[in-house]
């Protein structure tokens, strides 16, 4: 800054002297007009690096060419790659640093260019056929020594940086060519030792879990990758270990971040408040604007997806508690970690919050924290990165619900949580927004969980595929309960409630939602999970009473079910465009209406000769205890099956344009800037 402000002055006291330029900027000019400046110069490869890298002036001079002029500088820019390549075998921190500068720049140039329309390939501009192989083997092979190696903090976080930017060069990660070569050579070992060390892990961990993620998911529906059959086979536990850490530290970070916005008080009194109602009344909101502002994050969500649903030993690590989950006790000795902030910032600090004090002194368990995160997320599916957020949770969540082991945790008696659920602000109930019960098994926070999406997203644009996956992780919950004779202590009526309350949500607005998809599909899986109920509920139900309240509320709402089975008769007869699924409504209500029409002249009968108009619950109940012999129902098939999840082909669609949001996203929020020598310098110096 002082150098600058004397440059300043000397220019001042005589004007016609120019303005100071980096002599590294000339050298690149020269490159970038076909020039070879190193002709002639042995010592120009060793004192170009000890230069400062100017990244954004190698991606302004390669955005100002046009494809085809790129073509023709070919040669220069594989010669520059293959020396900043070379150059990474060397112990000079400064060139190292500026050699990978570079590398960074030119890979961001050249797939700034829309080089797909011109018909040349990124692989022969940028290192040339011919030798590509071999110099990206070298290159590969340099960066997993440094991560795995003892070097500074910067020097890693630049190192991930590299892979990151060469990860993530094009929108849609499987048409990156230069993956193949990363496909060939596997950093995967060397993202374990990161995850797998405290360390290293707390400033490292979140690039190397993106990083892991993109991998994953390159050409991941067309051919074998070998980041998927690593993953999917890992058993490290300290590494899978580390993996849940960084997951549930980044989770536990964002809710700790929407549970301060919340805490936040509301200024602006009574009239403020009843002005916003009314104004909410005529002015509906698409965005959620009006939601606290906490923005999902998608990546570490997906690494959370893979891991689940590709390993089946990270289920284990779901049961585990985290404490601090990326602080480092102590510093080891395989990593230099340097008392000020890194020159090299982690992108962790551009892409999330940093993890604030009160989240890290807590022991927490990953599944009480991502529970936690999903009721935030799910409050407010109208902004489409919320609603893509939602379902990828909800995946995740029928993921587990599949899993016999994550079932049988969540069941267990005997490791009981308390788990804080957000739930948002409607108008029929008041504040508190964050709800925690008493401690108890995973299993009934999942239910809450599930208990509140159902209540609150009941709009006339329905998430429809939202609802089904919902239901769809009930429906294997109370499979598994029925399949062990697992008897949760849960308020069940809780659950019937919600799903009455959405038949008659699907019933009253039946015109608008029968116009963009088919409720009676919908219709049939509530109806089919009170069929599970009346057919198997004797044996996970906890009670016989609470078999006889199921019984007492289909009664007390018969005529929700007799509305919808006339509403179904209606459509199955009228050969419109829902004829089979009304058809298939019909036939589900059977048992129901069954219950019905049995217990309700029973009931009529008792209150007649007792001569009360009105009975309460007991008396009802009673007359139900007393009348099970002479009821008859018929057994549906297949109420305790379901079609297992797979991604392939009905979600690839979904996860195709998820990473290409985290890579835009990525690309977006985190640049390759100038370095400070002098800050460099400083960090190098300090590590022994």
């Amino acid at each position: 800054m002082a150098s600058r402000q004397k440059g300043q002055l000397l220019r001042q006291s005589s004007g016609s002297k120019m303005a100071l330029r980096e002599k590294i900027l000339d050298i690149y000019d020269d490159f970038f007009q076909g020039k070879d400046p190193s002709r002639g110069n042995p010592n120009f490869w060793d004192e170009l690096f000890l230069l400062k890298a100017n990244v954004q002036y190698i991606e302004k001079l390669m955005g100002n060419k046009a494809p085809d002029q790129l073509v023709k500088l070919k040669d220069n820019i594989n010669m520059l790659f293959y020396h900043c390549v070379m150059t990474l075998k060397e112990d000079h921190p400064i060139r190292v640093v500026n050699a990978i500068q570079t590398l960074c720049a030119l890979i961001r140039g050249v797939h700034k260019r829309t080089l797909a329309d011109h018909g040349f390939d990124v692989i022969n501009i940028l290192i040339g056929f011919d030798s590509a192989e071999m110099i990206m083997q070298s290159l590969v092979e340099r960066l997993s020594l440094i991560l795995s190696g003892v070097y500074s903090v910067s020097l890693k976080n630049l190192t991930l940086r590299l892979l990151l930017v060469l990860s993530s060069a094009t929108d849609n990660v499987s048409h990156n060519t230069l993956l193949e070569y990363l496909m060939i050579n596997s950093v995967f070992e060397s993202i374990l030792q990161i995850l797998a060390n405290p360390s290293s892990r707390f400033n490292h961990g979140y690039e190397a879990v993106l990083l892991l993620t993109i991998l994953v998911n390159y050409r991941k529906y067309e051919s074998a990758n070998p980041y998927i059959v690593k993953l999917s086979i890992l058993d490290d536990e300290l590494a899978l270990n580390g993996l849940g850490c960084v997951i549930s530290q980044t989770l536990a970070d964002y809710n700790s971040q929407f549970k301060a916005t919340q805490d936040e008080p509301v200024s602006g009194g009574w009239f403020s408040a009843f002005s916003s109602i009314v104004g909410s009344m005529f002015i509906a909101d698409p965005s959620g604007a009006g939601q606290p502002g906490v923005k999902p994050d998608n990546s570490i969500l997906l690494a959370l997806y893979e891991a689940v649903h590709l390993n089946r030993n990270f289920i284990t690590v779901l049961s585990h508690n985290h404490t601090g989950a990326n602080l480092p006790s102590s510093t080891p000795a395989d990593t230099a970690v340097p008392p000020s902030p890194p020159a090299v910032p982690s992108a962790a600090q551009t892409l999330h919050q940093p993890p604030g004090p009160s989240s890290q002194e807590n022991p927490t368990n990953i599944l009480v924290t991502f529970l936690s995160y999903c009721s935030m997320v799910m409050q407010d599916v109208r902004d489409p990165a919320r609603q893509h957020n939602t379902k990828l949770c909800l995946i995740i969540l029928t993921c587990i619900a599949e899993d016999q082991y994550a079932n049988s945790f969540l069941h267990d008696a005997n490791l009981t949580f308390r788990v804080p659920l957000y739930r948002a602000p409607m108008r029929h109930r008041k504040q508190p927004a964050e709800a925690v019960n008493a401690s108890r098994p995973l299993a009934c926070a999942l239910l809450d969980l599930m208990v509140e999406f159902i209540m609150s997203h009941m709009m006339k644009n329905l998430p429809l595929e939202l609802y089904n996956k919902c239901l769809g992780v009930v429906h294997r919950i109370l499979c598994y309960q029925k399949k062990c004779r697992v008897r949760l202590q849960y308020p069940w009526k809780e659950i019937w409630t919600a799903l009455i309350s959405l038949l008659k949500y699907v019933m009253s607005n039946e015109s608008v939602l029968s116009s963009s998809f088919d409720i009676f599909e919908l219709a049939c899986k509530v109806v089919n999970l009170f069929n599970l109920f009346i057919t198997y509920g004797d044996t996970f139900l906890p009670t016989p009473s609470s078999y006889d309240e199921l019984y007492y509320e289909l009664i007390r709402m018969h005529q929700v079910f007799d509305n919808l089975y006339s509403m179904a008769l209606r459509h199955s007869t009228n050969n419109g465009d829902y004829k089979v699924t009304a058809n298939k409504l019909t036939s589900a209500l059977v048992n129901i209406r069954a219950i019905i029409n049995h217990f309700t002249p029973k009931i009529d009968s008792w209150s007649a000769a007792n001569k009360l108009s009105a009975l309460t619950e007991d008396q009802v109940l009673e007359v139900v205890r007393t009348n099970y012999d002479t009821l008859t129902l018929k057994l549906q098939d297949s109420l305790d099956q379901y079609e297992r999840y797979a991604e392939k082909p009905r979600e690839s669609a979904f996860f195709t344009q998820l990473v290409r949001s985290i890579i835009v996203e990525f690309r977006k929020n985190v640049s390759v800037t100038n370095l400070e020598q002098q800050s460099v310098l400083q960090e190098f110096s300090m590590i022994q």
